[in-house]
């Protein structure tokens, strides 16, 4: 590696990590094959915190063919893989003498370096954007250990590295108390959101409106009846008609004056997920194929999109096309029971087999009937309750038919939609400038990091020993140590 050369601070010296690093003990898995070990791979850091979070527990003859790196504490594991995702840790006195992955590189300290000021080093912003720019390969891109062990480090004396660690960590325990306040008020934001959202599905949340209105408005028994009529008359001509399931109120509380309770089944013209025969119209073509991964609670995201092109003509395209105000409700998978509204008519978009689409009667109910999807203690809550399947949880459509739904009066549900934007708007703007003040956070860590490598974070000691005078005595007492082991192995 070309080293560029930097003007150091005074006692500082400049070497590889090679340089002031030992070897590290391999595991014989014959040695002792019953012995019980945690195994550390890559899946056991922890890369927000950079720590080890556990330790897989395995008998040495039956761990995995990368279990052989045996570790100490104050040891550093810089992962070999991926490396810009940053799995990196320190070794802790519970993983002492426990066996890490092939896939670390095991940076072991010797005495001319602090084992902090090591970890420290790597978890560096720069450190770890030079390591990155050094990997190969495309679908499992990674660094060799060597390649880790030949970056450069300024190093100080090592009286001064503590002093430099000391005052690292003193800054940032200030950061981590501002980092923790900021993520309780992003935790008490969660909630207060579904507080509104439930306030506003049960009628607390304009209880001072209706109080005003209630003689002026329409009520929900008539909204319902003009619903079921347009129902009526939509599905007129695709077969015998048939009535919708009332929900059975017996054991439903009391409703605002003016509501009036549905069923799903009661609210919508149009119910279906996509088609399982589309394999060969993946990929081209400008229609979007809506995943689940694009139903996000209350939000359609196409971070990620997935294109299609199916026949226009064809009856599954004509079946599972999205229009502007259908509610979308994930119904396969890990984030089943999610709701969002689809918020566009531009372009062609269709619903996989994971997503199901539902239309309504009319599409001025589509956001009280999301908000209410996605409340928690409201309609979440009876999805929920209708999920099945542990491996892989799954939604019906009789389930989703059969959802009750409180209905306020045309005009309220307006003001209540009013009342949770402006109230959703303001959440997401505290959340956002929390967000803000937790990148600027971790931008003045590596700030920190930063001035700390340059000698700039401490003062200089002129009475500390210099860096390469202790990497000399170091160096003579390892080729004394090796000369020694050389006459014991010919006596």
């Amino acid at each position: 590696m070309v080293v560029q050369r930097m003007e150091l601070p005074e006692g500082w010296t400049l070497c590889d990590i090679a340089g002031v690093t030992d070897s590290v003990e391999k595991l014989d898995p014959r040695s002792e094959p019953d012995r019980l070990i945690a195994y550390i791979d890559i899946s056991s850091i922890d890369n927000q915190s950079n720590n080890i979070s556990e330790g897989k527990p395995f008998l040495i003859s039956e761990a995995p063919s990368r279990a052989r790196q045996i570790v100490k504490q104050g040891d550093v594991l810089f992962s070999l893989v991926r490396p810009y995702l940053r799995n990196i840790a320190l070794v802790t006195p519970e993983f002492d003498g426990e066996v890490a992955s092939t896939g670390f590189s095991v940076l072991r300290p010797s005495k001319a370096i602090d084992h902090k000021f090591l970890y420290y080093k790597v978890t560096s912003k720069e450190f770890v954007d030079l390591v990155s720019g050094e990997q190969y390969g495309v679908s499992y891109p990674a660094v060799k250990d060597k390649q880790v062990r030949a970056h450069p480090v300024a190093l100080p004396p090592i009286n001064e590295q503590r002093r430099i660690v000391d005052k690292i960590e003193s800054l940032f325990a200030q950061l981590d108390h501002g980092e923790a306040a900021l993520r309780n008020v992003q935790k008490l934001l969660v909630r207060y959101r579904q507080s509104v959202l439930k306030a506003a599905v049960t009628g607390q949340l304009t209880a001072d409106w209706r109080a005003d209105k209630t003689d002026h408005l329409e009520h929900g028994h008539v909204l319902l009846e003009r619903i079921l009529q347009t129902r009526r008359e939509n599905l007129q001509g695709r077969g015998k008609y048939k009535e919708p399931v009332a929900p059975d109120t017996s054991n439903l509380p009391a409703l605002p004056e003016g509501w009036v309770w549905a069923s799903v089944d009661q609210l919508h013209t149009h119910l279906t997920s996509g088609s399982r025969a589309w394999k060969k119209y993946y990929g081209s073509g400008d229609g979007v194929f809506i995943m689940a991964q694009n139903v996000r609670p209350m939000r359609f995201d196409l971070s990620e999109k997935f294109l299609v092109d199916p026949p226009q003509d064809s009856p599954d395209a004509v079946r599972s096309e999205v229009r502007k105000d259908d509610v979308l409700i994930t119904i396969v998978g890990a984030n089943t029971g999610d709701v969002c509204r689809f918020p566009s008519d531009v372009g062609r978009h269709y619903v996989c087999q994971s997503v199901a689409l539902l239309r309504l009667a009319d599409a001025a109910l589509s956001p009280f009937i999301e908000t209410f999807l996605a409340s928690k203690g409201a309609g979440r809550d009876q999805l929920e309750k209708f999920i099945y399947g542990a491996g892989r949880p799954h939604l019906s459509f009789e389930q989703l038919r059969t959802v009750v739904v409180p209905m306020p009066p045309l005009g309220e549900q307006t003001e209540i939609m009013q009342r949770v934007s402006g109230k959703l708007d303001e959440i997401k703007q505290i959340d956002i400038a929390c967000q803000a003040e937790l990148t600027r956070s971790a931008a003045l860590r590596q700030s920190i990091l930063k001035e700390a490598f340059a000698g700039k974070l401490v003062p200089q000691d002129p009475n500390d020993e210099p860096a390469d005078e202790l990497l000399a005595r170091i160096k003579a007492a390892r080729a004394a140590e090796t000369q020694k082991t050389r006459k014991k192995a010919t006596a």
